[in-house]
């Protein structure tokens, strides 16, 4: 390599390949430059991260919004359901209050229904016995209708103690379907038609509830005469 090259490379001849050091102007420029280049940078990553922090900021509502919606959707349903659990259980406890209340007044139904016909039957016992031998001449028969009647006196007070007590119309009343079952009819009496003339065996109810009609035999309407009247037939 000859002298002039190494005066272009900075080297000189004595030094040989050892590179040449800067002047100080150079070493000025050079720093100049890295500083420049350097505040360059700092602008375009500062620009960079202003762009980015108001994309997040964007974002981040966006996000806010959608979880604060979905939260509000979330707190209706469950309040739906709240509500809708609570007036399950409520209609729980009231179903359960008027199932015992009628436990309570109904229960003895069912056992009631069964021991009606031993109460018919004392009664039927009683009416058996003939007028002239319940004068009290007859020992024996008085003997008999007082413990009939004792029998009949203690199961109508358990039925009383179980709020059963008797139904039992009178004569002349008026039939109530409700109330009466119509077992026959009977004609010729003078009274108006559906009118109750006998009663063959009581009634119960059971709190505000018929046990069992009272079964009776009512009066049959009289025929009266054909629409428009007589018709003559003489000629």
């Amino acid at each position: 390599m000859s002298d002039q090259d190494n005066s272009a490379n900075g080297n000189t001849g004595d030094e040989g390949d050892t590179p040449r050091k800067p002047t100080p102007a150079e070493l000025k420029q050079q720093a100049d430059d890295l500083l420049a280049a350097a505040a360059a940078a700092n602008d375009d990553g500062a620009d960079t991260a202003d762009t980015s922090e108001e994309l997040d900021e964007r974002s981040e509502e966006e996000k806010i919004a959608d979880a604060m919606a979905a939260l509000a959707a979330e707190n209706a349903d469950l309040k739906d359901k709240l509500l809708r659990a609570a007036a399950e259980v409520e209609n729980i406890r009231r179903r359960s209050e008027r199932e015992k209340a009628d436990a309570g007044k109904y229960g003895a139904t069912k056992f009631a229904q069964s021991v009606l016909a031993v109460a018919d039957n004392l009664r039927r016992a009683i009416d058996a016995v003939p007028d002239e031998r319940k004068d009290g001449s007859d020992d024996v028969v008085k003997s008999i209708i007082e413990g009939i009647e004792m029998v009949e006196k203690s199961l109508l007070s358990a039925f009383e103690a179980n709020g059963i007590v008797p139904l039992n119309p009178e004569p002349g009343e008026k039939f109530n379907p409700n109330l009466h079952e119509a077992l026959f009819e009977v004609p010729g009496t003078g009274q108006p038609g559906g009118t109750i003339v006998q009663v063959v065996d009581t009634g119960f109810m059971i709190a505000d509830r018929l046990l069992r009609p009272a079964r009776v035999g009512v009066s049959k309407a009289d025929e009266g005469p054909a629409p428009g009247g007589s018709v003559d037939t003489t000629a």
